[in-house]
C-alpha cells in the first residue's frame, strides 16, 4: 500500500511505521503524502481506537529529508513546505487516539510528526534535537504552534533557537512526553496502554480528543501556521540562510566521514 512506511490493523489498534531504517526514517515528500494518506486510510476503518505512530529500526526519524527536496523540480518550495503541514494536520486530526512510540533520534520533521500525536511514549535512549534554525531556515509543518501548546513559548524559543538536542528526561520534564520508559519495555509498555485504550467505549474516547483539541485550537491554534509555507520560501531564496546551510551541512559530512 504504501513505500516509505507500513500499516497494521490488529483489532482496534493499528500501527502507522515509518520503514526505511537504512536511512533513519526520514521524512521525504512521499513519506510526508503517506503519511497524511495513511491517517484517512486509518479514518475509513470504524473499528480503529488507537494508532501507534513508531519509526523501524534504530530511530524513530531523522528528520526531513532535504535531498528529495531539492531535487522536486516539479514542486516549488512553497508547496513543499504546504504538503509537511498536510501531513501533521491529517495525523492530528484522525479520529483515533495516536501514540508517538518514540525510541533512538527524533530529529525536526519527526519531532513535528510526534508532536502531532495526542500521546508520547519514548525509550530512555530517545534523543531530541531541532535543528532547523542551524541550518538556516525556520522551524515549519506548524511546529512552532504544536510545541507551544505542548511546553511553552519560552521553552520554544530555546531549544528552537539554540538547535540544542536534549535527551528523554528533560523531554518528559517539560511536558513533551507522558511516559519513559527503558529500551527493552518500550514496546510492550506501549502495547499495554494502546489496548487499555482501546477497550474504552468509541465515543468517550473521540469525544475527550476533539474537546481538549477544541480547547487548545482556541489557546495555540495550529491554523495560525499558515505563514510557515512563505517563511520557508524566504530561508530557501537568503544568501546568508544558504551559506549558513552549506556549512551545517558539510560539517555534518565531516563529522559522519570522521
Amino acid at each position: 500500500m504504501f513505500e516509505t512506511l507500513s500499516v497494521e490493523l490488529r483489532g482496534a489498534i493499528g500501527e502507522l511505521r515509518l520503514d526505511r531504517p537504512e536511512k533513519l526514517n526520514p521524512l521525504s515528500i512521499l513519506a510526508l503524502e503517506e503519511v497524511a494518506a495513511a491517517s484517512r486510510y486509518f479514518d475509513e476503518q470504524p473499528e480503529i481506537k488507537v494508532v501507534i505512530v513508531s519509526g523501524a529500526g534504530r530511530a524513530f526519524s531523522a528528520g526531513a529529508d532535504l535531498g528529495s527536496f531539492s531535487g522536486a523540480l516539479d514542486k516549488t518550495t512553497h508547496e513543499i513546505a504546504e504538503i509537511g503541514r498536510r501531513m501533521a494536520d491529517s495525523l492530528e486530526a484522525m479520529r483515533a487516539l495516536s501514540i508517538a512510540r518514540i525510541h533512538g533520534w527524533c530529529i525536526g520533521g519527526g519531532f513535528v510528526l510526534a508532536s502531532a500525536c495526542d500521546l508520547r511514549v519514548a525509550s530512555e535512549d530517545a534523543r531530541f534535537s531541532i535543528p532547523e534554525v542551524d541550518l538556516g531556515i525556520p522551524l515549519t509543518w506548524g511546529g512552532i504552534p504544536r510545541m507551544v501548546r505542548e511546553i511553552g513559548p519560552a521553552l520554544t524559543k530555546e531549544l528552537v533557537l539554540t538547535c540544542r538536542p536534549f535527551d528523554a528526561e528533560e523531554a518528559r520534564s517539560i511536558g513533551f512526553l507522558n511516559r519513559v520508559v527503558s529500551a527493552e519495555s518500550l514496546e510492550d509498555e506501549v502495547e499495554e496502554l494502546a489496548t487499555q485504550l482501546s477497550k474504552k467505549a468509541a465515543h468517550a474516547l473521540f469525544s475527550t480528543k476533539r474537546h481538549v483539541n477544541a480547547i487548545t485550537d482556541q489557546m495555540v491554534g495550529t491554523t495560525r501556521s499558515w505563514a510557515d509555507a512563505d517563511g520557508m520560501v524566504t530561508a530557501f531564496q537568503d544568501e546568508e540562510c544558504r551559506q549558513v546551510r552549506r556549512s551545517y551541512l558539510a560539517a555534518r559530512a565531516k563529522k559522519t566521514r570522521g
